[in-house]
């Protein structure tokens, strides 16, 4: 792999954690203050972080899976997708790192759905570059 290549790679990861960094704050300061009507919104707002970090930590490796197409990519990007949504259930269940306070099914859901949906992109991706992903 060139430099270039994998300087977009690096690049690339930085800006999806970056972005999961500003949703996730972008939330928790102004979405869910607003989020007091309904129960939906509440529910929403509340599993909202989950469902980004099983995306965009999923869509990392995606991102790695792409850049170096390696042989098998397709079973790694479904491995590490599901990797992400174990452990992201996991500390649902036992907070280990503290980012979960109580337990609630709609965050594992979340983080689930939210790691599908970067399956499902690798799948359109892949798709529209058949010869390069295996």
């Amino acid at each position: 792999m060139d430099k270039k290549k994998k300087l977009q790679m690096i690049l690339g990861n930085l800006l999806l954690f970056a972005m999961l960094f500003g949703l996730v704050q972008f939330n928790k300061t102004i979405l869910r203050p607003q989020a007091a009507g309904s129960e939906f919104e509440v529910l929403s707002t509340g599993s909202l972080p989950n469902f980004w970090a099983g995306f965009f930590i999923s869509l990392a490796g995606v991102n790695v899976i792409l850049g170096r197409k390696p042989k098998h990519g397709r079973l790694w990007v479904y491995l590490s997708s599901f990797l992400v949504f174990s452990i992201l259930a996991f500390e649902e269940f036992i907070p280990l790192w503290g980012a979960s306070t109580q337990f609630d099914y709609f965050d594992v859901f979340a983080s689930g759905l939210g790691a599908a949906l970067a399956i499902i992109i690798f799948e359109i991706i892949a798709r529209k570059f058949s010869d390069e992903v295996h």
